[in-house]
């Protein structure tokens, strides 16, 4: 071999690579780093779903409010926000359907939104609430998402 040429023989001992206990402190990294930022982020998208529950809760409202200037009452509670997309029997004036589709929009957890027609709650024509993530519906009325 000439004097300057530095090549490794076959059988050299020094290989490039990562050694098992480098991968194993990469990945216990990855793991703490995970483990701090998955539940901030899962907190995040509870939040986000929250907020978008009230703002759809106010949108049903207003609509309910344009439903309530043609017809002259809001639905009843066996009505429910169905007359939004079909016309009720005893309605004059209806002039929907209010809603596109032909379907009822879904809560942020893809449940329905539970509508009441008088409010179980003083100073409320009606309420209209999202039974949030814990979906126990009636039965938890604290826990429910209901407009303002």
């Amino acid at each position: 071999m000439p004097q300057g040429d530095i090549r490794e023989s076959p059988d050299d001992d020094s290989r490039a690579g990562f050694t098992l206990l480098e991968l194993l402190v990469v990945i216990v990294i990855l793991g703490l780093l995970i483990g701090l930022v998955a539940p901030a982020a899962l907190r995040q998208l509870g939040g986000a779903r929250m907020s978008l529950a009230h703002q759809s809760i106010e949108r049903l409202g207003s609509v309910l409010d344009l439903y309530k200037l043609d017809v002259g009452s809001y639905p009843t509670t066996e009505e429910g926000l169905q007359a939004l997309l079909v016309k009720p029997l005893d309605a004059t004036n209806w002039d929907g359907p209010y809603l596109k589709g032909d379907q009822l929009p879904l809560d942020p957890w893809s449940h329905p939104y539970i509508y009441r027609n008088p409010s179980n709650r003083t100073g409320r024509d009606y309420d209209l609430c999202s039974a949030g993530p814990s979906a126990q519906s009636a039965a938890a009325e604290d826990s429910l998402i209901c407009n303002p």
